[in-house]
């Protein structure tokens, strides 16, 4: 155990991290802290949930000094909600620090920007195409940065940002510090690695640190015209408390949300296609809980911190292995249980085997659950709710008196199997029909970039306001979601080779 004490931070920062809850440091920060304090670059390889905002952002904020008025350090992330998710932990780490945080992005006004760049931030979160803007505007000069982060550089090359990236990197002083995290080293990452840093320090949290065993995994295999019933018999039966579903492209995730609350969930969806406000208003209103379900593509939920999410459904399989374990992580946190189903078609079983070696762990199968197990799942899940309130030992004498009348007209077993039957919310046959989406098979991570432009959606650009982000939905599979409390598993045995942790 590693604590923050150790780690040579100054005690601003100290006592942030504490007000924060914070005690331990993860395996990045521990690895990551005390190289990025010497000044060195540092190649990070984490997953999102492994803590590595904290771990690029300590020594960030260590190194700003708030008496020099000029951006001293800049942050580049893929999407909105990222750049916004990072500063706002940037801001809370350095709250006693007095630092200035300022996050940039598409889809905002440029004008209130520029209005705000006015105030001199210390430092700015944002993504490539906003910078750049911003640079070729003079609106932000970067000839007094010290510290470049580049988060998610892999999610950023699929979105089509290298070439921005590089221009921002030749408008920063040569002698200042890179620090990259990438959850994958394809070969264009390594190029600007090569270019741009010099003589980086490699970190690597392996791939038993970053599966998360608090997550709970299987997969259930079915046809692609039957998922949607699969689907909402396991909500029924495992009743998460919040729970996110994958979907792959943008349709799909407005189709599922929709026909989620035909069925009856309070359920709502996020994609690249969404105002900035209505993805904010979906998830405030997830986080607090006023809907249960969460439905998202890849990029609309990259980068999200939501606490308390119980369940992840990968509703369509990922694009890629990595894909699943990003979004696998977003339950299972802070030492809480989670529980992630992958649902797979019979052609997919192929991507199933290379997810199963990218994490080296088996995803247990479990049996997709008959409309009669849904129907027992929610009575059980009634009869438990009911014993609690009995031996809560709450004053339930408002109650008795309808019990006695009930009891007297009735026989006691007629009167509870009534009451269950009221409180059970039961299987909803309304009819469903959605876009049928082509399977996902086998390929190469390593494809070439023409092929990344033919799979991946567009997200919209605001080109009068000079918008370049480009916020592109990548045809990746949804997460699949917990095998659950009654749900049927089957253990598998097979022999492969444990693969390299990723």
């Amino acid at each position: 155990m590693t604590t923050f004490r150790e780690l040579g931070l100054n005690e601003q920062l100290l006592n942030s991290v504490e007000k924060m809850g914070f005690e331990e440091a993860t395996p990045i920060q521990a690895q990551t802290i005390p190289v990025a304090l010497e000044g060195s670059d540092i190649i990070g390889q984490a997953q999102t949930g492994t803590g590595k905002t904290a771990a690029f952002g300590l020594p960030l904020l260590q190194k700003v000094n708030t008496s020099n008025d000029n951006i001293q350090g800049i942050v580049i992330a893929p999407t909105r909600e990222l750049a916004i998710q990072v500063s706002e932990e940037l801001y809370k780490i350095g709250f006693h620090k007095r630092v200035r945080i300022l996050p940039i992005y598409g889809g905002q006004d440029i004008n209130r920007q520029i209005r705000a760049l006015k105030k001199h931030p210390h430092l700015i979160v944002g993504t490539p195409g906003r910078i750049l803007d911003h640079i070729n505007r003079k609106t932000i000069r970067l000839q007094n940065v010290e510290t470049v982060v580049l988060d998610e550089a892999d999610e950023m090359l699929n979105m089509g940002f290298i070439e921005d990236i590089e221009a921002i990197l030749t408008d920063v002083p040569e002698d200042h510090q890179t620090l990259l995290f990438s959850a994958t080293m394809p070969e264009p990452i390594r190029r600007i690695a090569e270019r741009f840093m010099t003589e980086p320090k490699h970190i690597k949290v392996k791939a038993k640190e970053v599966t998360m065993p608090n997550i709970q995994q299987f997969y259930v295999e079915v046809q692609e015209k039957k998922k949607f019933d699969i689907l909402t018999r396991l909500l029924d039966i495992q009743s998460p408390e919040l729970a996110i579903i994958f979907g792959r492209t943008k349709r799909r995730v407005d189709e599922l949300s929709e026909a989620l609350t035909l069925r009856g969930y309070a359920a709502e969806g996020i994609h690249g296609d969404l105002s900035q406000a209505k993805r904010l208003s979906v998830l405030k209103k997830f986080k607090e809980g006023s809907i249960e379900v969460l439905v998202a593509t890849d990029v609309a939920a990259r980068g999200l911190d939501i606490s308390g999410v119980t369940h992840v459904y990968n509703f369509d399989i990922p694009q890629d292995p990595e894909s699943y374990v990003h979004r696998i992580g977003r339950t299972g946190r802070a030492g809480k249980t989670g529980l992630a189903m992958l649902f797979v078609t019979p052609r997919e079983v192929g991507q199933l085997k290379n997810i199963e070696r990218t994490t080296n762990r088996k995803i247990d199968r479990m049996q997709p659950p008959t409309l009669d197990e849904a129907l027992e799942g929610q009575q059980r899940l009634i009869a438990e709710k009911l014993a609690s309130i009995i031996e809560s030992g709450d004053n339930l004498s408002y109650y008795k008196r309808m019990a006695e009348e009930l009891l007297e007209e009735h026989e006691s077993v007629t009167v509870v199997a009534a009451a269950l039957k009221a409180m059970t919310k039961e299987p909803d046959d309304t009819p469903i029909k959605l876009t049928d989406e082509p399977p996902v098979v086998s390929r190469d991570r390593n494809r070439g970039r023409g092929d990344r432009d033919r799979n991946r959606n567009r997200g919209d650009r605001d080109r009068n306001r000079g918008d370049r982000d480009r916020n592109r939905n990548r045809k990746g599979g949804p997460r699949k979601e917990q095998g659950g409390q009654y749900g049927r598993t089957e253990n598998r045995s097979r022999s492969r080779k444990p693969s390299a942790a990723k």
